[in-house]
């Protein structure tokens, strides 16, 4: 009998002992869930066990990271990438921290946006204007196979590419004046963005579309704050991104900060459950997963509250949050954003249902092409 108290007295006094999250594995669940919808980005071309960004990792805070080549709100200075060697030891510094598989994501378009450039030792790569003006098959296929050959000797597996934003307006600040796009015909959009993507299935990269449900026609850049497409959005933007689903050839897509009152009075496409569930998910069938573009962008950031646009963002249908911490910085935004959703969720304003939607949807994704 002493036996048995003896050991019941040492059971209380481990749990006793525990930390909070070891006592409650229901809400360390919760977190390591909520963790996986972020994607964050971070400063330093090599990391230390102190870093922050190395603590998200091995505390499972997040899911995945984005690279840059220079730092937006530091005066661009040199960020994460210096050169191929360099690049590919941070990489796989950061692999080696996290026990589940993270996406080490890049915007690697060609030409204009392009972080791994020629002049840091990397190949040399052309906008998809380019290749949309030449629309010819073999020439989409060699630049996007040299691209995806790279990123994949670099140790990433996400880019956020192709755009298959229609060049409706070649003005565009942020579209069609850096050449962003193929074309404006639907036909060598779909086709070209296609080439690309299958290069990269075939070095298990994976690929995002962007920017749904179409900012080819804006007259302003999102970067800098609101852009409302009302009168200029046209219903052909959406043709690529319906003809790409449909071929199911999309794991992943971005949403646009846009505003359009035609099909959301209220809210831009990243916050509206109407452009994201309704026509994304229920009209285009889209089963992938639904990142949002940068959340620190002026067009969400100088209207909505952190708190409120994360609310805004998962109930419309959000899968990743996308903090690339560039325009603005904040090296602790994984935890304020895990502590956020898990207030709302208390509160009642997300269901965890809605969080367990998303976290199958990234980990099927994860368990197919990642692990």
């Amino acid at each position: 009998m002493k036996k048995y108290i003896l050991i019941i007295t040492l059971i209380i006094s481990i749990i006793s002992c525990s930390s909070p999250s070891e006592n409650n594995p229901v809400e360390n669940d919760l977190d390591k869930k909520i963790g996986q919808m972020l994607l964050i980005g971070f400063r330093g071309m090599e990391l230390s066990d102190t870093s922050t960004i190395i603590q998200d990792i091995q505390n499972e805070r997040i899911g995945g990271v984005i690279l840059f080549d220079v730092d937006v709100a530091l005066g661009r200075i040199p960020r994460n990438i210096e050169s191929p060697i360099q690049l590919k030891e941070l990489i796989n510094q950061i692999k080696s921290y996290s026990n589940i598989p993270l996406f080490i994501s890049v915007d690697q378009e060609g030409g204009n946006v392009c972080r791994l450039k020629e002049k840091n030792g990397f190949p040399r790569s052309v906008t998809q204007k380019y290749l949309g003006d030449l629309n010819n098959e073999d020439s989409t296929r060699y630049w996007g196979a040299l691209t995806a050959h790279t990123l994949s000797e670099m140790g990433f597996n996400l880019n956020f590419a192709p755009v298959v934003d229609l060049n409706i307006n070649p003005e565009n600040p942020v579209i069609g004046m850096y050449e962003r796009s193929f074309s404006a015909d639907t036909n060598i959009v779909t086709n070209n963005a296609k080439i690309i993507i299958e290069e990269h299935k075939k070095r298990n990269i994976i690929c995002t579309i962007k920017h749904f449900p179409g900012h080819g026609s804006s007259t302003a850049d999102s970067h800098q704050g609101l852009v409302d497409v009302t009168n200029t959005w046209n219903e052909i933007e959406l043709i690529p991104f319906k003809k790409l689903i449909s071929e199911k050839k999309i794991d992943i897509i971005m949403t646009a900060h846009i505003f359009n009152a035609n099909l959301d009075a209220n809210y831009p496409a990243t916050l509206s459950n109407h452009v994201l569930t309704r026509i994304l998910r229920n009209q285009l069938q889209f089963d992938g997963v639904i990142i949002s573009d940068d959340m620190n962008m002026k067009s969400i950031s100088d209207f909505y509250g952190l708190e409120n646009a994360i609310e805004l963002a998962i109930n419309a249908g959000v899968d990743i949050l996308m903090f690339a911490n560039n325009i603005s910085y904040d090296e602790n935004i994984a935890a304020k954003a895990i502590s956020i959703i898990k207030q709302l969720i208390n509160d009642g304003k997300i269901s965890k249902e809605r969080i367990d939607e998303s976290y199958n949807r990234i980990m099927k994704l994860k368990n197919k092409v990642l692990l």
